[in-house]
């Protein structure tokens, strides 16, 4: 069966970056002209000539979300189940490697969490923890997710790579959507990063959101780390040939795009490439106008003052006051946190500047019903 393995085969990075970076004013506007977006238009989107056409591409960018998504934004909160992990990988706080206090929450621990996220008025839950296929992995699922979703309109996952079958059983309980970041395509520079356990299987990884797709996962998220390569245009470019390749495969799936740059964390390193926030606008842009139809989420990871600029331009998915260690919200412990957030608002806030803005937040868009409307 063939898989986006079979793609990327065909993908060659150091062409892939020659490409890009001799696209010209020319192929810019051809592209901003264009009705819909090629991978050569895409190319010349992510390209440093396009730097010059940010104030189009924005203005296009902004009508595309208008017109597929209204004014509204949806809000969604990370709940940290675990700290535990096997793999050590240089840009993570959980890296096996770190000495720091791990912690994995128990029933009494995650429904006091998930009363503390409601109180706030949540409904869409992303239920993050370190990989460990022992102690947090399906068994820990099997017990945990039922309850957990029972107070959740929807519930997704970002954990370590499962197989097809445990997909398919995770969605009979409860499961909507499932992210899973490449963190870089690039083979030997992922390699680089990740020193040891599963994780350091590049293709296991890289096929993950086909088992998601051919175990009927309804949203399925993708994602490069940015600065962990030496090119994030390469990088966002393989993000897009992943994004049409799923599309056209598993085109009942839907999709979602996030634009991670790394943070601080304990043992953290030095971005391999920089991208600028106005670098940052543009490839959210770029990929607004190659999928309008696609959901483009930016987290807590950037500023309050950029996200309340950004966000108006063609982002339909947020987080808000995310915590990222174990029992952040009942019980803040800094000491345990995956890497530093930089918007720390707390939501009413964020959907307060969201509201000024003429943008409606939206808290809850999906029903537990809905979820089983195929089973």
């Amino acid at each position: 069966m063939s898989t986006f393995i079979d793609r990327w085969r065909e993908l060659n990075w150091d062409d892939i970056r020659l490409r890009i970076n001799s696209k010209t004013a020319a192929d810019v506007e051809r592209a901003l002209n264009s009705r819909h977006v090629t991978r050569e238009d895409m190319m010349a989107l992510l390209s440093p000539a396009a730097s010059a056409y940010l104030e189009p591409m924005a203005q296009r960018a902004q009508r595309l979300t208008r017109q597929r998504f209204g004014n509204t934004v949806s809000f969604y909160v990370p709940l940290y189940l675990s700290n535990l992990c096997a793999n050590d990988c240089t840009y993570c706080g959980f890296s096996m490697s770190n000495r720091i206090k791990r912690k994995t929450l128990d029933e009494n621990e995650i429904a006091r969490e998930c009363a503390a996220i409601r109180e706030m008025g949540f409904e869409h839950l992303l239920l993050v923890t370190g990989e460990h296929q022992g102690k947090v992995g399906m068994d820990y699922f099997r017990q945990h997710l039922p309850a957990i979703r029972r107070r959740f309109s929807s519930l997704q996952m970002e954990v370590q790579p499962l197989s097809e079958d445990e997909y398919a059983e995770l969605k009979t309980l409860g499961l909507d959507g499932v992210m899973v970041y490449q963190e870089t395509y690039h083979e030997a520079m992922y390699a680089r990063h990740h020193l040891k356990g599963k994780k350091q299987d590049f293709f296991f990884r890289l096929e993950t959101p086909d088992r998601l797709g051919r175990a009927g996962i309804d949203k399925i998220g993708l994602g490069a780390l940015i600065g962990l390569s030496d090119s994030w245009r390469v990088d966002c470019f393989m993000v897009a040939e992943h994004l049409l390749w799923l599309q056209q495969h598993y085109w009942q799936s839907r999709y979602s795009i996030s634009f991670p740059r790394l943070r601080p964390c304990t043992g953290g390193i030095e971005p391999a490439s920089i991208m600028d926030e106005r670098q940052l606008v543009q490839t959210i842009c770029a990929f607004r106008l190659l999928a309008p139809e696609v959901e483009l989420s930016l987290s807590t990871r950037e500023s309050p003052e950029f996200r309340d600029q950004v966000i108006p331009l063609a982002i339909n998915n947020v987080s808000a006051f995310s915590k990222t260690q174990p029992g952040g919200y009942a019980d803040n412990n800094p000491e345990l946190e995956q890497f530093a957030p930089h918007d720390g608002r707390r939501p009413e806030e964020v959907a307060s500047a969201l509201s000024r803005q003429g943008l409606q937040p939206v808290w809850k868009d999906w029903d537990s019903w809905l979820g089983r409307a195929s089973q």
